[in-house]
């Protein structure tokens, strides 16, 4: 049903730690108005879109934002790697730091994993549709 490229759309290639930054970035991974609500979304509503062409859409956007997930993974994983035990303190993730190192993990800035409880899927399709309106404008 997907086809993976290996490869990103967009290349990332961040050369220095910059935790703080990740820090802030981890919300748009994991968190409540991220790129991993927005795929799941869209994927699971698309089944009770009533025309094949909004299944097709739906669909389609919700890879789209997979994509845009694992991005946003690869600028998390380049801006945490080779950090140092100052850097982790200076940007204050000692203890996201504890719990996962520097691995990649869904939750927001705060420290909130994420939940399925992000994502919004009624089985009406104007009130789906609407609900994708107001969050593709949140951020």
């Amino acid at each position: 049903m997907f086809v993976y490229e290996k490869k990103l759309q967009y290349p990332v290639n961040i050369k220095n730690p910059n935790p703080k930054l990740a820090k802030i970035i981890l919300s748009q991974f994991g968190g409540a108005d991220g790129e991993l609500g927005a795929a799941l979304r869209y994927l699971s509503q698309r089944y009770t879109m009533p025309l094949p062409e909004l299944k097709a859409t739906l669909t389609d956007i919700g890879t789209e934002e997979l994509g845009h997930l694992e991005m946003v993974g690869a600028i998390l994983y380049q801006l945490t790697k080779g950090m140092s035990e100052k850097d982790i303190k200076a940007a204050g993730i000692e203890d996201y730091f504890v719990d996962h190192t520097a691995g990649i993990y869904p939750q927001s800035a705060a420290g909130v994993p994420f939940t399925a409880a992000y994502i919004q899927s009624k089985g009406d399709a104007i009130t789906d549709l609407h609900e994708d309106l107001a969050a593709e404008q949140k951020l």
